[in-house]
């Protein structure tokens, strides 16, 4: 059987280059081909010489366009902007995407949609496995004790992180708030300073931290009088997230077109309805 050609864009960054390792070390997958900025000293060294496993036969490129023959599914966890131009391209040439990038608006969500009548994509702000195990965990304790549960989501990430709260905390909280049957766009409370007054019991709190070289921690309350549960994940390397890309890219090599997200590659939604 033939492997799977990846290309990872971004490669020449921390999570690039933990991209470029991962395929590389999952049986079934090759790095195909690899992009960074026009203008970076990187352009044109081999992929897998800038992650450190040595030669794989993919000189780094400043754009996709120059590479759409040399693979079939792209990994992205650039940025939105950068996303939406891997996408058209991708979407005209009839390659596979899996998107980590986070930060996206409702309209780019929308033109995803729209892409993923052509093609397969895999979006997921968070593609670690345990993250994706703690949403299953988080929509069962919605349903037992979310009604009569204060709920606060605090997460905390690295210096060099853009947006806030970080996508994975916005997934988490869009998983509580759908099983309650609340908008969280309507519920949710980032940050609270000055007299507050009483908390609202309906709604979703947010904290944020951006300190050091934290890869990513989240933690989800649910608080009553008596008894708190804290459904808590934390991750000490961005291999954790690499590899559920690697993984993510073998699954959706198999699917001609669809959206789809880690519940799906890991088989969680038919575990839960069968």
């Amino acid at each position: 059987m033939t492997d799977i050609r990846v290309a990872v864009a971004g490669a020449g960054g921390r999570m690039g280059r933990t991209l470029i390792q991962a395929v590389h070390d999952t049986q079934g997958l090759c790095v195909g081909a690899a992009t960074e900025l026009a203008g970076s000293g990187l352009i044109g060294v081999d992929a897998g010489e800038v992650a450190g496993i040595g030669p794989v036969g993919a000189p780094i490129r400043p754009d996709l366009d120059e590479v759409l023959a040399d693979f079939d599914v792209l990994i992205d966890f650039t940025s939105p902007k950068a996303t939406m131009h891997h996408l058209q391209l991708c979407r005209d040439a009839g390659c596979r995407m899996v998107i980590g990038t986070t930060g996206l608006t409702p309209d780019q969500r929308e033109t995803l949609s729209e892409a993923s009548l052509d093609i397969a994509l895999v979006v997921a702000p968070n593609m670690s496995i345990g993250v994706n195990l703690s949403l299953k965990l988080l929509e069962l304790t919605a349903q037992v004790m979310g009604e009569d549960a204060d709920i606060e989501i605090i997460e905390a990430h690295h210096r060099h992180k853009v947006d806030a709260p970080s996508g994975t905390a916005l997934r988490m909280g869009e998983v509580i708030a759908n099983t309650l049957g609340r908008n969280l766009e309507e519920v949710a409370v980032y940050g609270r300073e000055g007299h507050t007054g009483a908390r609202d019991s309906q709604t979703i709190g947010f904290a944020t931290v951006r300190a050091g070289d934290v890869v990513g921690e989240h933690s989800v309350w649910f608080a009553t009088e008596g008894e708190r549960i804290e459904i808590t994940h934390k991750a000490s390397s961005r291999m954790t997230f690499a590899r559920g890309a690697a993984r993510a890219a073998l699954w959706i090599s198999e699917r001609e077109r669809g959206l789809f997200d880690m519940q799906d590659v890991l088989g969680l939604r038919e575990r839960a309805s069968g």
